[in-house]
């Protein structure tokens, strides 16, 4: 038996051992993976992004754009932790403009699955292919035929996290949130043409043209139900130098199922883009707007874009940039909230209804009859 007062022995863990379990936090899903490679291909300027996936993303999750490309003589290191062409000293995520910076994304998922990166650069006579397992190339990399852009295939995710792997939940399950991702950032970015589909299977599970519109994605996505009913959303705050943009819907929509897309900046000079992140405070504020407008149990569908003052916001919080932490965030909530409930005020005033006679097919017109 141990002896309870005797101290552990501390022991350095192997740098495998530290990398998977690095890996483990940053990749905690197909979807979660998917969502840093899709960020990585906008900031490469990519005008169109298709995925591929397999079993949920776990047999394989690839991706293929037509950004700016990698160069071949950083190919080799592109996978170890720690590159980045986004970031030189720790003063830069003061002005930081890229989503990615950490150089963490590639470097966690060559841990934990079989990483194939295809790449070509503009300037490029041909495309160059690399194999990677924790983050070192397998072998030389391979001249090959290719067009200008990035393909990387993930394959046999978690294949050596066995726990991880089982704490997922089913294929079907994870190609859901795999669709929710790209949905998400389809609806915000809608200049970029998405596609998502199964291996094998010539119909898309999501498919938005390049230079579309926020509206015309929405609709195409979550269906004329909801594009039809839809506010927009502009307040710009100066006291507390915020801007909230987007649209919500309705009194006249609901669903069972509450959809929230949020998104938060990060400004550089004039470049803003910005990243998909919760904040449950946020809705479980605005929820509680429409449960005045809306029968109980159901909800609307919200899409937000925030930008907030650069030295307000603090990205550099944790390794999956889920978390957006920024300043004054109670008073930011409560502006937004009566931003959303005076436009669904005007809205409801404004809202004409024509009722039915019972037994017959004669509109009453809405002078006759009481608003609601």
């Amino acid at each position: 038996m141990a002896d309870k007062t005797v101290p552990g022995v501390i022991r350095k863990l192997d740098e495998v051992v530290v990398n998977r379990i690095a890996a483990g936090e940053v990749i905690q899903r197909p979807a979660n993976a998917l969502k840093e490679m899709i960020e990585n291909s906008l900031d490469a300027k990519s005008t169109s992004i298709q995925v591929t996936v397999k079993q949920g993303g776990l047999k394989l999750l690839q991706i293929q754009d037509t950004g700016t490309g990698i160069r071949k003589e950083d190919m080799e290191i592109v996978c170890e932790r720690f590159t980045t062409s986004k970031l030189k000293q720790f003063e830069d995520l003061n002005s930081i403009a890229t989503y990615g910076f950490r150089g963490e994304a590639l470097a966690s998922i060559s841990h934990v699955a079989h990483v194939t990166i295809t790449t070509k650069t503009a300037d490029s006579k041909c495309a160059f292919r690399g194999k990677y397992v924790d983050s070192k190339l397998k072998e030389p990399l391979k001249p090959c035929a290719g067009n200008q852009g990035t393909q990387i295939s993930v394959e046999d995710l978690f294949y050596n996290i066995p726990t991880r792997r089982k704490a997922l939940k089913s294929p079907a399950e994870e190609h859901a949130k795999i669709a929710e991702v790209v949905s998400r950032y389809a609806i915000h970015n809608s200049r970029v043409g998405f596609t998502l589909k199964k291996q094998g299977e010539g119909v898309a599970d999501v498919r938005t043209p390049p230079n579309s519109s926020t509206v015309d994605n929405i609709r195409t996505i979550y269906g004329a139900s909801v594009a039809r009913e839809l506010l927009e959303i502009d307040h710009q705050d100066d006291k507390l130098s915020f801007w909230v943009k987007g649209h919500v819907s309705n009194a006249n929509y609901s669903a069972k199922k509450s959809t929230f897309l949020l998104f938060i900046n990060r400004k550089y000079s004039t470049i803003t883009l910005y990243r998909l992140v919760d904040s449950s405070a946020l809705k479980k504020a605005l929820e509680g707007v429409y449960q005045a407008y809306l029968p109980k149990n159901t909800h609307p569908f919200i899409y937000l874009s925030l930008e907030i003052a650069p030295q307000n916001v603090d990205v550099n919080v944790h390794p999956t940039k889920h978390e957006v932490h920024f300043l004054h965030e109670d008073a930011i909530i409560e502006a937004i909230v009566r931003a959303v409930e005076t436009k669904l005020l005007g809205a409801n005033s404004s809202r004409t209804y024509f009722t039915q006679v019972m037994g017959s097919s004669y509109l009453i017109p809405p002078e006759h009859t009481s608003r609601r």
